[in-house]
């Protein structure tokens, strides 16, 4: 095994997802590879550093409060059935209220776990010198190359003549899924734009967000999940997520 496959390998390796065979082989690359097993170390602390159990957060105790003191006060009167059922919509109501905070937290927790995994993927673009499996500038030679290697066929846009030069594509692994890279260049910096299959058809915006000093720019659209990485300012990644997103429409 080369350095190259080890990298590929290390977070299914740290997730616990690989066989006992590709494991093994793995583990006895990086006891005799400092360099990797060095990397190995970097994952790790940083899988624990975005530990989802350190970013969740519990309902707080005054929501079901809230919630309940929203309802109609039962009235005087009022049957011992009624108040029965009015204590009993009140707790459904709170357990509705509380599970969807959970989801939305959940929710969270998952955008940001994946974050740190394509900026982790964008990191080891560079540092193996594994940029690209197929070097080329034209958007006809690159999209057919994922061929038979993904399930969806990754969008693939020609930006060059504004300004983000097209230079080719790779398969990596965001979440322990293969997912599409093509890699884009503007002046010296690296773009790096993940491409994943979207569970459900909804577009969603796109939004922007920071993580250990790169830009991300990620949104969802036509049944792909989109993560743009680069060490550029976020305006210049807006700026290529904008004509990317208009190359593909016109």
């Amino acid at each position: 095994m080369n350095c190259d496959e080890a990298n590929v390998l290390m977070h299914a390796l740290i997730d616990g997802e690989l066989d006992a065979g590709h494991a093994r082989e793995v583990e006895d690359h990086i006891a005799v590879c400092p360099v990797c097993a060095a990397r190995l170390r970097e994952f790790t602390e940083f899988r624990q550093a975005m530990n989802p159990a350190a970013l969740r957060h519990a309902a707080p105790a005054s929501l079901r409060a809230r919630i309940e003191g929203k309802l109609p006060a039962p009235q005087a009167a009022a049957s011992r059935r009624s108040v029965i059922k009015g204590f009993a919509f009140g707790a459904t109501a709170s357990a509705l209220a509380a599970s969807g905070l959970l989801a939305m937290v959940m929710r969270g927790d998952d955008d940001r776990r994946v974050l740190g995994e394509v900026v982790s993927a964008h990191l080891r673009s560079l540092q193996a010198q594994h940029l690209t499996d197929v070097v080329s500038s034209d958007q006809h030679t690159v999209k057919p190359w994922f061929n038979g290697r993904l399930d969806v066929a990754p969008p693939v846009v020609d930006l060059t003549a504004l300004g983000f030069t097209l230079l080719g594509g790779r398969l990596d692994y965001v979440d322990a899924k293969p997912v599409a890279a093509i890699v884009y260049r503007r002046r010296v910096h690296v773009i790096n734009l993940f491409c994943a299959p979207a569970a459900g058809a909804t577009r969603r915006k796109a939004a922007m967000e920071s993580l250990h000093g790169f830009n991300v720019r990620r949104w969802t659209e036509n049944g792909l999940n989109l993560w743009a990485v680069s060490d550029i300012n976020a305006e210049e990644l807006t700026e290529f997520g904008e004509k990317f997103e208009a190359g593909l429409r016109g």
